[in-house]
């Protein structure tokens, strides 16, 4: 009796929707399951595809198979399911292979170009000017990965249309979650922006561990291949020095590169000042995307002109309005404290800086000089800031708590003068307040345009 094709599929997002969706097109029984609800919009999705599914809890023996003959072939797993959930165990006992969902659209993505892009800070904006700039240089290039469609959504959707042009660059934002289960994924180009401490409790706060995932981005990149990496990036630089490997042609992104004007690649200079990229470390992301474009033969003058129509994703940086002298930014997607570190060091002008929400094991020692420097008062937005206000009470700035975004912008409006920057960065996760980064960033601009409309 010959076995069937059975893939179990472990999550119903976006991502675990993707890989049953490419995995039912490509002929395979598939299982999927959500040990929570499935969103309406992946339900339907997967019920047009006759997709079979569960919702609300993980049936082992239905979605691993009740014998050998029934037995899995293969277990795509969803990102944001950490490695010893006890159905992962059970399919480990049972021999199941476990590859995670771009790892398994690579499978299928045929003849193409692959660019991979991870890093703690940075990896959305540099993915989504990269494939910016190769669009406006009239390359065949695609969004996916952990921003936009899963990879394998976009691969089954080209192979239903019957597109297999060799032509095609899929840029991926790739994040350590996704990288943790790949077995032969392997970019054409690989960047690793930085590492900084994030996701301690994935990885048992270790940095070693949390490093290592990042860097399997690189582990199947043969000489013809490309890995750039950040030059000036202390963990980076320690585990090249410790892990020396042979491959691809490696490429350093160097503090050297970037000028008070813009960037400077291959002796040419790229320009940022009339464009949408705030600060140095917008600075370093578009001498990633620049170096990778010219990788890929894209025309110089064609990167200018998308640097210059680039326009930032929301929640990063975002600039929501200028009004009565005050700028009011959106920085919700800055949930470690590098990531506000770098927001901080782009402030020109005196910051009303609102921040808070669940913390993830935050050390704010780092900020300290730039909240001294930049930063005129603080609103605590969350509903536990007493480390917040530990952190830096000792520096007598004014200090609010709030437990909304409207609260937060009625406190900021009030201790703001024109002049000044009002920054939303918040170095923790939203989980208190907010359904995510998205909605916290989302709820702030709403609060912040009603409040400039009403005055």
């Amino acid at each position: 009796m010959a076995r069937k094709r059975h893939i179990a599929v472990l999550g119903g997002g976006e991502s675990g929707t993707g890989a049953a969706l490419l995995a039912q097109g490509m002929g395979y029984e598939v299982r999927l399951s959500d040990s929570g609800p499935i969103a309406p919009a992946y339900r339907a999705r997967l019920e047009a595809a006759g997709v079979s599914f569960e919702s609300g809890q993980h049936s082992a023996e239905w979605l691993l198979g009740q014998s050998y003959w029934d037995r899995a072939g293969l277990l795509v797993k969803s990102p944001g399911i950490p490695p010893e959930a006890s159905i992962l165990r059970q399919a480990r006992d049972l021999n199941i292979p476990i590859i995670s969902e771009i790892e398994w659209a690579y499978r299928f993505a045929g003849r193409c170009t692959l660019v991979a892009i991870t890093g703690t800070n940075g990896k959305t904006t540099t993915t989504t000017l990269t494939h910016h700039l190769l669009r406006t240089a009239g390359l065949n290039a695609y969004l996916a990965g952990n921003v936009g469609n899963s990879f394998a959504e976009l691969v089954w959707q080209h192979l239903q249309a019957g597109n297999t042009d060799p032509s095609r660059i899929y840029v991926l934002e790739t994040s350590s979650f996704q990288l943790e289960d790949i077995r032969y994924f392997k970019p054409k180009i690989a960047a690793l922006l930085n590492i900084t401490t994030d996701h301690m409790d994935r990885y048992g706060n270790s940095m070693e561990r949390y490093a290592a995932a990042k860097f399997r981005i690189r582990e199947n990149q043969k000489s013809s291949d490309f890995f750039l990496y950040n030059a000036a990036d202390p963990v980076t630089l320690d585990y090249l020095t410790r892990h020396p490997f042979l491959g691809p042609k490696v490429v350093a992104i160097r503090p050297t590169d970037i000028l008070p004007e813009g960037i400077c690649i291959k002796k040419r200079l790229f320009a940022l000042l009339d464009t949408a990229l705030i600060g140095p470390h917008n600075a370093l992301n578009a001498a990633f995307a620049v170096r990778m474009a010219l990788a890929l033969r894209a025309a110089p003058d064609a990167i200018q002109q998308g640097l210059q129509t680039y326009t930032p994703p929301a929640h990063r940086m975002e600039v929501v309005a200028r009004a009565n002298g005050i700028t009011w930014i959106n920085d919700s997607k800055a949930t470690n404290v590098d990531a506000v570190k770098y927001a901080l060091q782009a402030m020109t002008t005196p910051v009303v800086w609102i921040a808070g929400g669940v913390d993830k094991g935050n050390d704010y020692a780092a900020l300290l000089p730039l909240v001294r420097e930049k930063v005129k008062a603080i609103v605590c937005l969350g509903t536990d800031n007493h480390k917040l206000q530990a952190a830096f009470a000792s520096l007598g700035k004014p200090l609010y708590e709030v437990q909304s975004a409207e609260a937060a912008v009625e406190w900021a409006a009030r201790l703001s003068r024109p002049g000044d920057t009002v920054l939303l960065s918040p170095a923790c996760a939203s989980f208190d307040l907010f359904k995510n980064y998205e909605d916290r960033g989302d709820q702030f601009r709403r609060a912040v345009l009603q409040r400039i409309s009403s005055t």
